[in-house]
């Protein structure tokens, strides 16, 4: 219960914790922002580290105390996450049907996998650029496609878009906005409106699959009759 409330509260005061690594490490900040991109895009073990809501926080941080400079957090954050899509990527063409064997493994959910190919059934190559904004998702999708020995060039391709703008949308978003009146005053819903946003993709193709099972299990009650 305290590591929940620990990682609530990173969440929603996103800005002041980002304030304090920076007073701490000053330009050191970068690398620790590069790190924790390229975790949570690189790595199918850590798809729960903050995307969408750390980058428009950087972008917000940068705008308001001058010390980060929005190019350069830009140019940090691509680079992360072009990184982590290459590794993941690599990582699933060598390894991943032997990493998701087990399906009650703590470490590398299956379902997160499921989820992931089922969006590769829908929109082709072009997850990897939605996948961009879709937490869980954008981790696996670079896995995904490894596995099912996609063409890198293409690959990389689709990864180079999806990075910039992503990057682009929420590291300016938050630099240009950041310091409207509205978001100063109400930092924390910002955040959480980011999140919530970021997470409806997801819930949209959670709700499609409930009423496609629904409508199968009505079609199928239908012929039986």
């Amino acid at each position: 219960m305290d590591l929940l409330s620990s990682a609530l509260d990173y969440f929603i005061h996103l800005d002041r914790h980002l304030g304090e690594v920076l007073r701490q490490y000053s330009t050191g900040t970068y690398a620790i922002l590069f790190l924790i991109v390229f975790c949570e895009t690189g790595l199918v073990v850590t798809p729960f580290l903050p995307g969408d809501s750390l980058l428009f926080a950087a972008g917000v941080l940068a705008s308001r105390t001058g010390e980060l400079h929005p190019w350069a957090l830009a140019a940090v954050f691509f680079t992360a996450a072009l990184c982590g899509d290459n590794v993941n990527y690599l990582v699933g063409r060598s390894l991943g049907p032997r990493l998701f064997r087990n399906e009650d493994s703590r470490v590398f959910k299956r379902r997160h996998l499921v989820r992931t190919e089922a969006f590769f059934e829908r929109y082709g190559a072009k997850t990897i650029v939605i996948a961009r904004f879709v937490p869980i998702v954008r981790t696996f999708a670079p896995f995904v496609a490894g596995m099912g020995r996609m063409a890198y060039r293409r690959f990389l391709a689709f990864s180079v878009l999806g990075a910039c703008l992503w990057v682009g949308l929420f590291v300016f978003g938050g630099f240009y906005f950041g310091t409207a009146p509205i978001v100063e005053r109400n930092f924390t819903v910002a955040i959480l409106a980011v999140i919530a946003i970021s997470m409806l993709p997801a819930a949209w193709e959670v709700l499609q699959h409930v009423l496609r099972r629904r409508r199968a299990a009505a079609a199928g009650s239908g012929s039986v009759r």
